[in-house]
């Protein structure tokens, strides 16, 4: 519950973060939005890092070897400082040509370069967080990540009020203050970890040991979750550049709807976190049979929450739109995507889980094949086919729940089989 809670405030501090750039306007809220798509790659690198660090951290914590997993920490720490170097030059220098390859109008191109240079220059601080949060999660500490982002989220927020539209001496920034308040909340998330992993009764500690044995373990789990994140990335890229060619007002439209949605994905994520690490000590501690039920319980869960979140998408999509836009092509979209996903919650819960369970099993390669043939053979290609044959935009959508269903049934069907639960790490 904790990390539901947790993802629940990370969505809530996207949605006041659109909710306040939407005022200034509707491309800046568009080219937010892209940038949302942008962190997806970004996040492709820091997979490779924290999938295999979290299957093995937790299998560490199963077999109760503390001082092992803090070592890993540590190493993991300098891997993730000199990854984000690479990626602070290559968004600062190209986040115009980014946003142009992504087929935006040349409104977002200037705003969003606006938004992704100063975003680039605080990667690192993004990728320390990740892995602080990670690695405790996957050793049973998820309450500690919920309460510093609660913390967080109420900085960012009054940061957004203060720099976006300039109060209390400051000048009006615009879409650049909410890169500056986002940046400045994960430095103060990372501050917040180091000070509590240096506490001795923490769930890991720093322990300043590097084993490349165990780096070498972390990277045969991490290339296939970082390949199969890359590859969805690209799809989803893919997919979002076929919605932007319809114009402005539906790429916008899609943003606020996929953020909204993000509030009914808060218990897939969050659960799947705990599939994952319940599963992966579960499996250092040689309990196959609990491994398998963890998953089970924590599906359930996701479904009853999930479900009960897409009744409300379904039932009242204009309203929930009508908080961050007042435009009425915006808004139009938007609750069209809303009541369309509204039906696939439940499919998603179970896609959300149950890979989860996969990946702290360490069955990373298993993940990587149903996700990139999924996304290409029942989404991507479909949605271009469609969109050269002039169908609209809710075609779109309405294929894009059809894949995710077809997806939920592929995962459903190779959790059940437990080949899974015999995966080396």
């Amino acid at each position: 519950m904790p990390a539901a809670l947790k993802h629940l405030v990370d969505i809530l501090q996207v949605l006041i973060d659109m909710l306040m750039v939407g005022m200034v306007s509707v491309s800046a809220l568009a080219a937010v939005g892209m940038s949302m798509q942008f962190m997806m790659i970004i996040n492709v690198l820091m997979t490779l890092y924290v999938v295999g660090g979290n299957a093995l951290i937790s299998r560490f914590i199963g077999q109760g070897r503390k001082k092992r997993a803090s070592a890993l920490l540590y190493s993991l720490g300098i891997f993730a400082v000199v990854l984000s170097l690479f990626v602070t030059i290559g968004g600062y220098m190209g986040s115009e040509a980014i946003y142009t390859l992504m087929g935006a109008q040349p409104d977002v191109v200037e705003q969003g370069s606006l938004y992704f240079k100063i975003l680039s220059l605080g990667i690192v601080v993004v990728f320390i967080d990740t892995l602080l949060y990670n690695a405790l999660s996957a050793a049973g500490d998820t309450k500690s990540s919920l309460y510093i982002k609660l913390l967080s989220a109420a900085i960012n927020a009054f940061l957004n009020y203060v720099f976006i539209f300039g109060h209390y001496g400051f000048e009006a920034m615009g879409i650049e203050g909410a890169a500056y308040a986002t940046v400045i909340a994960y430095c103060f998330n990372v501050v917040a970890y180091f000070l509590l992993i240096k506490k001795p009764h923490a769930k890991l500690n720093i322990i300043p040991i590097v084993r490349m044995k165990d780096l070498i373990r972390v990277w045969h789990v991490g290339w296939s979750a970082a390949l199969d994140r890359g590859v969805s990335s690209m799809s989803f890229l893919v997919f979002v550049s076929i919605i932007a060619a319809y114009g402005t007002a539906e790429l916008a439209g899609y943003q606020v709807g996929l953020r909204i949605e993000g509030i009914a994905f808060m218990p897939g994520f969050g659960f799947a976190i705990a599939a994952m690490a319940l599963v992966g000590q579960s499996l250092g501690a040689n309990n196959k049979d609990k491994a398998y039920n963890m998953g089970v319980i924590s599906g359930r869960i996701a479904y009853v929450f999930m479900g009960s979140v897409g009744l409300v998408l379904i039932l009242f999509p204009e309203f929930l739109v009508s908080f961050f836009t007042k435009d009425a092509a915006t808004i139009a979209v938007a609750s069209y995507y809303l009541i369309l996903v509204g039906l696939a919650q439940i499919p998603l819960a179970i896609m959300f889980v149950y890979s989860g369970a996969l990946r702290g099993a360490g069955a990373t390669k298993t993940t990587l094949k149903v996700n990139v043939l999924s996304l290409w053979i029942f989404r991507v290609i479909p949605s271009y086919i469609a969109y050269k044959m002039g169908y609209g935009i809710i075609v779109i959508f309405v294929i894009m729940n059809i894949e995710t269903l077809i997806k939920g049934i592929i995962y459903w069907r190779i959790y059940k089989n437990r080949t899974w639960l015999e995966t080396k790490v």
